[in-house]
């Protein structure tokens, strides 16, 4: 046992040395880029599974309703320069928003070092789905973007560990979603062998959205992005036909 302790006080003092380097590059990223996030709205997309495709949802929701997105979403943790280079490149290109993926390894890093947050959403807590990381180590690494006082937070109200993290607040304010009492309520679903479909209510507008993604966390991934896009201000007609339009690969 103390073998272990000794082993975690190591670890914890090597990754804030690797943060602390981190964010001595995000300023010197920041200034060469010439602070592109001054002109864009970016949402941070965590959990260990479904953040992919809930990014691809926001990402064709926001085209419906007219705005210019870029996104960079993977289940693997990126550079901090290729998120800057990103950032630049979306900017040129006349993007109002970024949608960016990142797995606990990246929040670690301090990935989004002073960056303005405008949406953090959070897909799930999966303990099989981690590699190397202990659960206290994986919500801590969690709680590093969540402390960076994100307008909007969005959370899974479904999930196991929900009463752990559900201290994250965002500044204006706290979506949840789920099967539970939440803002984005799921109330029934269908799977099907191409996709599936799923009855919720919209903050207290019921709707029903249909996508090409198959089983059941698909259902669950619809409402993390309906949430957010809820936050964002989004109507449920441009919602429904963002998620209808993603195609998966």
């Amino acid at each position: 046992m103390g073998e272990r302790k000794t082993n975690s006080k190591a670890k914890n003092k090597k990754g804030g040395l690797r943060a602390g380097r981190q964010k001595i590059k995000a300023k010197m990223l920041k200034s060469y880029y010439g602070n592109p996030m001054k002109d864009m709205k970016l949402i941070a997309i965590t959990g260990t599974t479904g953040k992919v495709t809930v990014a691809h949802y926001v990402h064709e929701i926001l085209r419906a309703s007219g705005e210019q997105v870029a996104v960079l979403a993977s289940d693997q943790p990126f550079k901090l320069g290729m998120l800057h280079k990103f950032l630049s490149d979306a900017w040129k290109a006349g993007a109002n928003y970024v949608v960016v993926t990142v797995p606990a390894e990246g929040l670690r890093d301090n990935i989004f070092y002073g960056l303005p947050v405008h949406v953090a959403a959070m897909t799930n807590f999966v303990t099989a789905g981690l590699s190397d990381m202990e659960p206290d180590e994986y919500l801590d690494n969690e709680k590093t973007l969540f402390d960076m006082k994100p307008e909007f937070v969005v959370l899974n109200h479904d999930d196991i560990n929900y009463e752990t993290f559900s201290e994250f607040k965002g500044e204006k304010g706290t979506l949840t979603y789920g099967v539970s009492s939440s803002d984005v309520k799921i109330l029934n679903s269908k799977l099907y062998a191409k996709g599936a479909e799923a009855t919720m209510s919209l903050a207290g507008e019921i709707v029903t959205l249909a996508t090409f993604v198959t089983g059941e966390t698909a259902v669950s991934y619809m409402a993390c992005a309906a949430a957010i896009a809820g936050a964002l201000g989004i109507s449920d007609d441009k919602i429904i036909d963002g998620i209808a339009e993603y195609m998966p690969e």
